[in-house]
């Protein structure tokens, strides 16, 4: 029996790990996860806690107008003893999930919900959704048996040999010579509208381009022989390309257009670092035991930190209860904890 996980997060949302390792550990079997493209199926490739990945593209489409929400409803209709761990907690999602459930048929008693677990003060959410949904609905309880340790809360990804291969390819396209290896990250979820670049005042994960730029710059002096690469989508690309331009640095690419998941995931395994916002890649590259600096804005870090499963370092700054914006932060800070970050040797070694 495989369990089946449902979550219509972003990227950050999807990295459910912890959670799949104990219930495949917990069933025996590996999981159905039902997610949200266009990252769910890139992010859990060849992982061995995940058998099948159904996504859809847009999590708030009806379900008349969606193929790929109906092929999940056949996927939850055919297991009928499976066990349904649902961690969504964004209330439209939510009720979908919901409806879906009933028109599939699925037995209540068959299903956990991590919004049925209390919230505690100051819970990781990693640790909420381990306590939510990390054990077995009434129903299923004859089928499940206590996973025995290790019970990581720290998520863990599998690049591929290929997906290395494509790194290595790409970064000597841009002219890499195997030199230590830096990942920025400006742009966040929220950074973008559909009619162009969201106004900074609407936008608490902003930061200014001169600070970026500050930054970047005194990144390269502190590592002259270090290349360094802009992360983002590719409609962040201007974005990017302007913090580039400004810079005015050698051995900078802005690589908004060609950072797929798996590429970014294999980026992640050799940097030496990263600075990022709070956002998706920074969980990301924490999983890919990449050391970290991270810009918080309303969001909390002991609610959202990102989790490295080496332990390899993660430094939070800003965010509540002092500051709800990261422009609050000034580059002074960003440097002397960039300084302060501790190597990578000290946690784990490159593959």
């Amino acid at each position: 029996m495989h369990p089946i996980v449902i979550r219509f997060g972003r990227l950050g949302d999807m990295l459910l790990a912890p959670l799949l390792a104990r219930l495949h550990r917990g069933y025996g079997e590996a999981c159905m996860l039902l997610g949200t493209g266009p990252f769910s199926a890139p992010l859990y490739a060849a992982h061995p806690d995940v058998a099948r990945v159904l996504q859809v593209d847009a999590r708030h489409r009806p379900l008349a107008f969606s193929p790929q929400r109906w092929r999940m409803l056949q996927a939850l209709r055919s297991p009928r003893d499976a066990a349904v761990h649902v961690c969504e907690t964004e209330p439209r999602a939510l009720a979908k999930i919901r409806r879906m459930l009933a028109l599939a048929k699925v037995d209540p008693e068959h299903c956990m919900f991590v919004t049925d677990a209390p919230i505690l003060p100051g819970e990781h959410w990693a640790e909420r959704l381990l306590r939510g949904c990390g054990h077995a609905p009434p129903a299923c309880a004859d089928a499940w048996r206590s996973p025995t340790p290790p019970n990581d809360s720290a998520p863990r990804l599998y690049p591929r040999d290929e997906d290395r291969r494509d790194r290595d390819d790409w970064l000597r396209a841009q002219g890499w010579r195997g030199e230590p290896l830096w990942l920025v990250q400006p742009c966040n979820k929220r950074s973008m509208r559909w009619n162009g670049p969201r106004a900074a005042d609407d936008d608490d994960k902003a930061w200014p381009v001169r600070h970026w730029v500050a930054a970047l710059q005194a990144m390269h002096a502190d590592r002259p022989d270090a290349r360094i690469v802009l992360c983002g989508t590719p409609n962040e690309a201007e974005s990017l390309q302007a913090i580039a331009a400004a810079a005015r640095i050698d051995n900078l690419d802005a690589a908004a257009r060609d950072l797929p998941l798996r590429r970014l995931m294999a980026l992640a395994e050799i940097a030496d670092g990263m600075l990022s916002v709070d956002t998706g890649p920074a969980h990301v590259a924490a999983a890919m035991g990449c050391p970290l600096v991270v810009l918080f804005g309303a969001q909390p870090p002991s609610l959202w930190l990102p989790r490295s499963p080496t332990g390899s370092a993660v430094i939070a700054l800003g965010g509540p209860p002092q500051r709800s914006r990261v422009a609050q932060i000034s580059p002074d800070e960003v440097i002397v904890a960039l300084r302060g970050l501790p190597p990578r040797s000290l946690f784990c070694d490159r593959p």
